[in-house]
């Protein structure tokens, strides 16, 4: 069961309850005031003494407020019909009165109403309500002259008419807002899931690839020696019996996430729940722990492969790790299928505040990335880097070959453990 925050109390009060308190309270005022306290001797323009005398005026006003109360019900759920409703019981109150004016306290409850209506139906919806609001103003004035009520001289139309503009103005802002919140929860949700596919497809591509130019160089040396040397053809086969395994295992353990993350998303969430059923991880994440092997496999496929590093080994944070693996990995891949060298060298070094990886061979001095837009190699280095604040260079050599030299800053958290394990050191042997 998932667990949210409550609401704030003044959002947990549904409109039609605020619509029906502002409307009732104006409403009750004149009868506290003119029906139930003892007669004075003061007169009002809005509501003339003896006013509710005749029955048909306590019938009419007791028809108001039911057609006021069944507005407020069904202002929500049919907001056009209550806002009718409401129009039609503040004309029906004020008739009851004979009143020469609809007073403005009374017309309170049909702003905040329509405050409501611009709020949340479209624009085109709210302007009818707005007009159907002030169109009742002059229409009562011409019902009122037909029935005879004397007109007091108090002209409170232009003001009323003020407060529903105001009205309709302030729910078409909050209606603004909340489309521009929808709208930019909605670009975020789109970024996010295109970063995701760009993300799963920069692994895929960086996985893959290196994995099928291994199987291609070991098959290719397989079949140039099945007949002279079969221990070395069997030898080349089994390499890629067991590369296009471990890719296979890769794929299936990222496709299963995949599927993973579709069953989460259309399910309702529970933490406790997702804690119990997670899996425990099927692989680390690679790494720069990983590059040995890497240059291991790389050198049994036939293109020697040798590592360098310089300054403090250290642990790293992991996007940095792994970003740093995966640019190693795609450079030695290119070396492998493109340059047609027969060796590379890998230089990793761990600066204070960067980390340097350059990948360098003697070869043709060409990237097929770099030749044709139809490789994502170097686009996807270059993607990475960028996430990273980092710098990346690529190309040519100018003494022939071909390098890749990105730079990686890292965190101040990383440059200082390192700072702090050097003055550590240094007291150590001093002492």
């Amino acid at each position: 069961m998932s667990v949210s925050p409550p609401l704030p109390l003044l959002k947990r009060i549904s409109p039609g309850l605020w619509v029906g308190l502002v409307w009732f309270a104006a409403a009750l005022g004149p009868l506290v005031k003119y029906v139930l306290m003892p007669p004075r001797r003061e007169y009002s323009l809005d509501y003339p003494r003896q006013g509710l005398d005749p029955l048909s005026a306590k019938l009419l006003l007791a028809i108001a407020f039911a057609l006021v109360l069944t507005g407020c019900v069904l202002l929500r759920r049919r907001t056009s019909l209550g806002y009718g409703l409401l129009l039609a019981g503040t004309v029906a109150s004020t008739l009851a009165w004979r009143q020469d004016e609809i007073p403005p306290a009374q017309y309170l409850g049909v702003d905040v109403a329509l405050c409501y209506v611009a709020a949340v139906r479209p624009r085109r919806s709210s302007l009818i309500a707005a007009g159907a609001a002030l169109a009742t103003l002059p229409c009562y004035v011409t019902l009122r002259l037909g029935l005879g009520i004397q007109d007091s001289g108090v002209i409170p139309e232009p003001y009323i008419a003020l407060t529903v503009v105001i009205g309709w103005l302030v729910g078409n802002s909050l209606r603004q807002s909340q489309l521009h919140t929808e709208e930019l929860h909605t670009q975020a949700a789109s970024q996010a899931v295109t970063a995701e596919r760009l993300r799963i497809a920069r692994e895929m591509h960086d996985t893959v690839a290196h994995s099928i130019g291994i199987i291609a160089l070991q098959a290719g040396a397989a079949a140039r020696v099945i007949e002279t040397q079969p221990d070395k053809a069997r030898e080349a086969m089994i390499a890629v019996e067991k590369t296009g395994r471990e890719t296979l295992s890769g794929l299936r353990r990222m496709l299963g996430a995949l599927r993973q993350a579709d069953r989460d998303a259309d399910r309702e969430p529970d933490p406790a729940a997702d804690e119990a059923r997670k899996p425990a991880p099927l692989h680390p994440a690679a790494g720069l722990a990983d590059v040995e092997r890497l240059a291991t496999t790389t050198t049994a496929a036939g293109v020697r492969v040798e590592v360098w590093w310089q300054g403090r080994r250290r642990p790293l944070p992991a996007d940095i790790d792994l970003a740093a693996f995966r640019i190693i990995q795609e450079s030695v891949t290119n070396v492998v299928r493109h340059s047609g060298a027969d060796s590379c060298r890998v230089t990793i070094g761990y600066g204070e505040d960067e980390l340097t990886i350059e990948v360098r061979d003697r070869g043709k001095g060409t990237c097929a990335d770099a030749e044709h837009d139809t490789g994502y190699g170097l686009i996807g280095m270059r993607e990475r880097i960028t996430l990273l604040h980092g710098h990346f260079t690529a190309g040519p050599r100018r003494g022939g070959g071909f390098l890749v030299a990105p730079r990686l800053p890292l965190p101040a958290a990383t440059a200082t453990a390192t700072t702090t394990a050097i003055e550590t050191k240094a007291e150590a042997t001093a002492g």
